[in-house]
């Protein structure tokens, strides 16, 4: 009975508050030209999705260290947090796994082949970020596997070509356990040409933990060309380097013999060519990264050394047949390897053909059906259709959405510990996993109150067949036995045969200029999520995501200065160790990341900044402690 109740709650909630409403004047601002629900430019009220998008422009300003960081505190980003800063981060999007949410940088896909744990490595400074688009819900029928639970689609101001100015800006960072850091950029802009080089470094001693410290020593390296060919074909290129040196201590156990550190370091590769030209647009992407992954339990034991390569192709083109119809067609490409002392050696690829239709029959109403063909090596064809439909007539709008999820298990889920002669305990990857699908389905509506002020209100519900997640499996149930000992504690890699996932989500957007010196930007969301699987054992990762989440990010700036903050709440169930470290997952916990700027002129600034002021003990994944309270502080500068 609790979906009616929530239909209903969700009905009334959203027809009451638009009794009230009066019609917005700043449309534009919240109502922002997006691309990731089809690959064409359209209103986000004209895609059917529920996306939030913040502005590359309004990171700098926040009290977070990098991109990876920011992602924590966007509203219904669920973040499962081993590090500070962006060590490592695990996403989830309406109560899916990590490796349900896809990252795209661009237009094309920058997960890794190994393991989901890496797919917040985002290989950018901030000051190259024009915007950051959340497509929250299902996508695969646009984009392929991994994007079950939403998509994180990350567009670079050279690729998008939005700067039109020649300049500099950064920030330097010094503060507690020696830390200090970089985030800077620049960039040369003429009528053909765009080019930026930027550099993001994050180091630290780190915080005391359980006989040794959190240290890291994080930097990304980025530049990119988009060289306009002539009057309709335009060039992009890119090239990313990015390192991470850090302490992993109990990232992936709770043993008292976990002392990890691990290194990460991969490179990223991108070409893109648009043509442009009346009512035809035409685009081909190709990407190229390579990633060595170095990991050490502890310094008696062997690093597991894994290389992985993940090529793809993707070729699209769209045609409006008129200003109320329009069609996108593509094809994609990718090819997944991996080289590993610990997982061994495989290569795996897949294919796809997919179309979506935009069309408004009538003023207000959008409907876009989308459809895939997929080919994947191992897991066979699969059919994937979707169908977003909106109306919106004036101030309030109404929309939803309906469509087939697929994604297949990773290299680390398939053979995790395989390679090695004994393990007495861990994961064990399961090579006979069968691939996950599902069938998601979303109803929402959207209010735009006053001036400024939207409202979105949207609730979920996803049917997932044959989920993948690590279920504690004694000795006697494992089906490969030959590494393993009878008296070992295990974590298999399981098909869980049926997960339901039911949930609902507020966000909130505020923008309001009061006046020349005065302003306020408010992105909030409130999430609750109930994941109901048939597997006796709870699942790793389905058991320590949030019931309740909320997040979200404040600017307000005065004259010279700007006062900032971030901050979440999680509500789950409690999780404790049976001795051994002695950890405790809390069931739920308040983070509150302050920061103040003053701007002594347009050219630099200065800032102090605390994370986690009220100096909360707490952790996401059960054993990883994330930091106390952290003064830092630095200088800004632009030009």
């Amino acid at each position: 009975m609790r979906f009616p109740g929530l239909v209903l709650i969700n009905s009334l909630f959203l027809s009451g508050v638009a009794a009230y409403t009066q019609p917005p004047d700043s449309l534009s601002s919240l109502d922002p030209v997006v691309v990731s629900a089809s690959f064409s430019p359209a209103q986000s009220s004209k895609t059917g999705r529920n996306i939030i998008v913040v502005k590359g422009e309004q990171i700098m300003n926040l009290p977070v260290n990098s991109v990876d960081e920011l992602l924590r505190y966007l509203p219904g980003l669920e973040v499962q947090a081993r590090g500070p800063m962006g060590v490592q981060g695990d996403i989830s999007i309406r109560g899916s796994t990590f490796q349900q949410v896809l990252v795209v940088l661009d237009g094309i896909r920058i997960n890794d082949p190994l393991t989901g744990h890496f797919n917040s490595y985002i290989p950018l400074p901030a000051t190259e970020i024009e915007r950051i688009e959340i497509l929250k819900g299902a996508a695969s029928a646009i984009y392929g596997t991994e994007a079950v639970g939403g998509v994180v689609h990350i567009i670079t101001k050279t690729f998008a070509r939005t700067a039109n100015k020649s300049g500099f800006e950064g920030q330097f960072t010094a503060g507690e356990s020696g830390l200090w850091g970089i985030n800077a950029g620049g960039r040369w802009v003429n009528e053909k040409t765009t080019l930026s080089a930027g550099i993001l470094t994050n180091n630290a001693d780190g915080q005391p933990q359980r006989g040794t410290t959190g240290f890291f020593n994080l930097t990304t390296l980025s530049l990119g060309l988009s060289q306009k060919l002539n009057e309709h074909w335009t060039l992009g290129v890119r090239t990313a380097y990015d390192n991470r040196d850090f302490s992993a201590q109990n990232f992936y156990t709770t043993f008292v013999s976990d002392t990890a550190t691990e290194q990460v370091e991969s490179w990223w590769q991108h070409a893109q060519l648009t043509y442009n030209k009346g009512r035809m647009r035409f685009t081909t992407d190709i990407g190229y990264k390579s990633l060595q992954d170095i990991y050490a339990f502890n310094k008696a034991s062997v690093a597991n050394n894994n290389k992985t390569q993940l090529f793809q192709v993707l070729s699209r083109a769209g045609i409006s047949i008129h200003e109320k119809l329009g069609f996108t067609a593509g094809v994609q490409y990718i090819d997944r390897g991996i080289k590993s002392n610990d997982r061994g050696d495989h290569q795996v690829w897949q294919a796809a053909v997919f179309g979506v239709l935009n069309w408004e029959p009538i003023p207000g109403l959008q409907i876009d059906p989308a459809i895939r063909f997929d080919q994947h090596e191992r897991a066979g064809f699969e059919f994937v259709p979707q169908l977003n439909v909106s109306y919106r007539k004036n101030k309030y709008q109404l929309r939803g959405s309906a469509g087939r999820s697929v994604r297949d298990a990773d290299f680390t889920e398939r053979f995790n510990n395989y390679n090695r002669q004994l393990v007495t305990s861990g994961r064990i990857g399961n090579p006979d996993l069968e691939a996950e699908s599902g069938w998601n389905y979303e109803a929402g509506a959207d209010v735009w109150i006053g001036k400024g002020l939207k409202l979105s209100s949207t609730l979920f519900y996803r049917d997932q067949q044959k989920l993948i997640d690590w279920v504690n499996t004694p000795y006697a149930g494992m089906p490969r036995k030959e590494n393993l000992v009878p008296t070992g504690t295990y974590a298999l890699s399981k098909n869980i045969w049926e997960v339901n996932t039911l949930g609902w989500e507020l966000d909130l957007q505020y923008r309001k200029e009061f006046d020349n010196k005065r302003s306020l930007n408010v992105q909030g969301g409130l999430l609750w999520v109930d994941n109901n699987g048939n597997e006796g054992i709870p699942s790793l990762y389905l058991s320590t995501q949030a019931k309740w989440l909320a997040n979200f990010l404040v600017q307000y700036q005065m004259g010279k200065f700007v006062v900032s903050a971030t901050g979440l709440y999680k509500k789950r169930e409690e999780q404790k160790t049976n001795g051994g470290i002695n950890a405790t997952l809390s069931p739920e916990y308040f983070v509150l990341n302050p920061k103040i700027e003053f701007n002594a002129s347009k050219k630099w600034g200065v800032f102090v900044q605390v994370d986690n002021v009220t100096d909360k003990t707490y952790s996401d994944i059960l054993g990883a402690a994330m930091p106390g309270r952290w003064w830092m502080g630095g200088v800004n500068v632009r030009f």
